[in-house]
C-alpha cells in the first residue's frame, strides 16, 4: 500500500465531477477535495498561515484566523501576490494530500483538482488523470440549477477555466457525462486498467 497510485480527477465547473467521484466512494476508492483541504487548510495550519501572512500582509492573518474578505481582495488584485500566495499554498496542499494518502487502505486513491493540470510544479502528483466532461448546454444547466445564478456567469466561469479539449489532451482517461448514459461501465474498466498497470 506504500506507493498506492494516484488518479488526479478533474473537470470544469458542472462537468459532473463531483458525481463521478461519488461512483468511485461508492467502490471503495477514496478521494481528497483539494477545493475543500485547502478551505480547512487556511484555518488550521499555523505553518501555511504564517507564510501567508508574510506575503500578503500581517493584518492578513488576526489572532490566528485567516480574514477571509481582506486576503481575497488584496490577492485577486495582484497577480505578483497571488502567484506568491500561490507558491506557498501549493506545497501544503501537497504535503496534506500525503498524509491523507498514508491513511488511506485503498490500493490506489484520487486527487480532486480543477487547476492541478495547470500548475506544471504539480505535474507530478498524479500518476493517471481522469478528465470529466459534458455538453456545455448540460453543464450551463447544472450550474444554474445548483448555484442559482445566471448563464451569462455560468459563461464567465466557464470562461476562466481551461477548456474541455485541453483537459483531454492531457488525459488517459475521459468519462463524458450527460444525466442520461450510465458511467458505472466507465468507472469499473478504469479501476481495471489502473489495477492492471494497463497505462
Amino acid at each position: 500500500m506504500m506507493n498506492k497510485k494516484v488518479l488526479l480527477c478533474t473537470g470544469g465547473i458542472g462537468s459532473g465531477k463531483s458525481y463521478v467521484i461519488r461512483v468511485f466512494n461508492t467502490l471503495g476508492i477514496p478521494a481528497y477535495d483539494s477545493d475543500t483541504m485547502t478551505k480547512l487548510l487556511y484555518d488550521k495550519d499555523e505553518e501555511l498561515l504564517d507564510a501567508i501572512s508574510k506575503i500578503a500582509g500581517k493584518d492578513i492573518v488576526i489572532d490566528g484566523v485567516l480574514q477571509r474578505k481582506l486576503f481575497a481582495s488584496r490577492i485577486f488584485t495582484n497577480a505578483d501576490l497571488l502567484e506568491q500566495v500561490e507558491n506557498v499554498v501549493h506545497p501544503a496542499v501537497i504535503r496534506d494530500f500525503n498524509r491523507w494518502k498514508t491513511e488511506q487502505n485503498s490500493d490506489f486513491v484520487i486527487i480532486e483538482s480543477a487547476i492541478l493540470l495547470e500548475k506544471p510544479e504539480l505535474a507530478s502528483v498524479p500518476d493517471y488523470i481522469l478528465a470529466v466532461v459534458a455538453p456545455l448546454s448540460v453543464r450551463i444547466e447544472r450550474v444554474m440549477n445548483r448555484d442559482g445564478i445566471s448563464q451569462d456567469e455560468v459563461l464567465a466561469r466557464i470562461d476562466n477555466q481551461w477548456s474541455d479539449e485541453e483537459r483531454i489532451r492531457m488525459a488517459d482517461f475521459v468519462i463524458r457525462t450527460n444525466d442520461a448514459d450510465a458511467i458505472l461501465p466507465d468507472v469499473l474498466k478504469i479501476m481495471e486498467e489502473i489495477r492492471n498497470g494497463r497505462r
